[in-house]
């Protein structure tokens, strides 16, 4: 027996939703999991603030609004992706996902940077729990952007609405995750 098209394309709400409605089952499952993390640093302030406060103290600010900036910035790349595909321009679309794509390079640069720099200065993922979290956040974080920018390179390669739309979901949750992460890792005292 053949299952009609629109039953086995009935998604529910994430019907509604840009691209393929299974990448915003892995959004909605990874936000979990960030907010998680995120939830930890809340309980790392609230049981030891004075190591919150100097973990916080050790970390540089103006990296993490630098790459705030670029994620943000990439964030809009994307989205003239889409919006060049939907016009009909392989070639647009191809050229903002690279941009993109170049941004989320520099985005894991700046994050080497600031890496190497706590290295340095002997902090660890063992230094306290802030730096544990910090480490660990940060790093799942940036293995997002990895895959990311496979994402987009898949979906610039098989350049069709469907995928970048679902390729800039993606890319659309790893800069939500980091201007979330920004103010309370950097900034929330």
């Amino acid at each position: 027996m053949t299952v009609p098209a629109e039953q086995t394309d009935d998604w529910g709400v994430l019907s509604a939703l840009p691209g393929n409605p299974l990448m915003w089952v892995l959004i909605l499952s990874e936000m979990l999991v960030f907010g998680a993390l995120l939830a930890g640093f809340a309980a790392v302030r609230l049981l030891d603030p004075t190591a919150h406060a100097a973990g916080q103290a050790a970390l540089d600010p103006i990296m993490g609004g630098l790459n705030t900036l670029v994620l943000v910035t990439s964030g809009l790349f994307i989205a003239l992706a889409v919006r060049s595909r939907v016009d009909g321009s392989v070639r647009g679309a191809r050229l903002w996902s690279a941009g993109a794509m170049v941004l989320g390079v520099v985005f894991l640069i700046v994050k080497g940077v600031e890496y190497a720099a706590k290295a340095a200065e002997g902090i660890t993922i063992e230094t306290s729990g802030f730096f544990t979290l910090y480490y660990l956040t940060t790093g799942f974080h940036a293995a997002h952007v990895v895959m990311g920018l496979i994402v987009l390179g898949l979906v610039s390669w098989k350049c069709s609405v469907e995928n970048m739309e679902t390729g800039a979901a993606f890319w659309h949750m790893v800069d939500l995750v980091w201007v979330l992460i920004y103010p309370v890792v950097y900034l929330v005292r």
